[in-house]
């Protein structure tokens, strides 16, 4: 009769446990039920750039998800997009601080998520806290070693430092070294690098970018955008550096650059930068040094405008018509 009694009250606690264990877990899974929608709410106002209602939406999620590692996420890019690098007030640093808050949280939650990483990293680049950045771009690349992108965004990231840090000059260099040798095969590799060169202030290196714009060609020997660019490169050379170069030299760069723009257009006639490029260089380089032949360059480069207008116009045609038969058929 004991032993019945103490089953019976047995049962009885083991009823009330699964009554108040159903309850916690509806009342805990009801919580989670708002906490997605408040972020889902939140992801809508982001894209639409109502950043102040995201805000809203996300610390409501919060709230009632604190893991929600998403929400911390997009709460830090919310703050981010609402702060303006630079701007000196007590309002535009308290958004710096929630900014960077939220994604320090983010990041706790998720340490090996890439999207965080790179969020918490811009955040502390556009603080221009280097060493910080620095460390969670460096993070992202040895998550990914293989991901072709992630050099080309750390070498951006040194470049934006190179004109206080002139030491990391050489990182810059390294970084789309290490993209080719992990992918030799690749033109895009030599492109960045080639870029780099032809864009360092307050100088360009020319030549060394024209080393790398040649092995793009080796590569693709049959691109007109590769020969377009390797023209560009010479005459740019030859004019920007007109008053440091002898009569010569820039004669050598001017024949050059004529021989790859025409390259370029035999292999694609409607490539109209070539063109344009042409005119640039009958018009400002060709023009000075051959004034004796300053009336027959200036009338080719008339010419070559004028193919470059025609294309373009027709370009811009064919854009627009594109666009209207998308229009129509959605």
């Amino acid at each position: 009769m004991v032993r019945v009694r103490r089953n019976t009250l047995l049962v009885a606690l083991l009823a009330i446990v699964v009554i108040f264990a159903a309850t916690g877990c509806e009342k805990l899974k009801i919580s989670r039920l708002r906490a997605n929608y408040y972020f889902t709410n939140g992801n809508k106002n982001f894209s639409q750039n109502l950043f102040r209602n995201a805000i809203s939406d996300y610390e409501k999620a919060l709230v009632l998800n604190p893991k929600m590692g998403g929400a911390y996420r997009f709460l830090g890019e919310s703050y981010k997009n609402l702060y303006r690098p630079g701007a000196d007030t007590p309002d535009n640093a308290e958004k710096a601080a929630k900014a960077l808050e939220a994604l320090q949280k983010a990041y706790e939650l998720e340490p090996l998520n890439k999207d965080v990483i790179y969020s918490l990293g811009d955040m502390y680049d556009k603080l221009r806290n280097f060493d910080e950045a620095e460390k969670l771009y460096l993070d992202i690349m040895n998550l990914e070693p293989g991901n072709m992108n992630n050099y080309y965004v750390v070498a951006e990231f040194y470049k934006r430092y190179t004109a206080e840090k002139p030491e990391i000059k050489n990182k810059v260099e390294s970084m789309y070294l290490r993209r080719i040798e992990t992918d030799p095969e690749s033109p895009q590799g030599y492109a960045y690098l080639a870029n780099y060169y032809d864009n360092i202030t307050p100088i360009p290196d020319f030549d060394k970018a024209m080393e790398y714009q040649q092995k793009r060609i080796h590569l693709q020997p049959g691109s007109a955008e590769i020969l377009y660019t390797i023209g560009v490169n010479r005459f740019s050379k030859a004019f920007r550096l007109q008053n440091m170069l002898p009569v010569a030299e820039r004669k050598s760069l001017a024949a050059e650059s004529e021989q790859y723009l025409q390259k370029a257009i035999a292999t694609d006639p409607d490539f109209a930068q070539s063109y344009a490029y042409l005119k640039l260089l009958y018009w400002n380089v060709m023009e000075k040094v051959y004034p004796e032949r300053a009336a027959r360059y200036h009338a080719e480069g008339e010419r070559f405008g004028d193919k470059w207008t025609e294309l373009w116009r027709r370009q811009a045609e064919r854009l627009r018509l594109e666009k209207e038969l998308k229009k129509a058929t959605t």
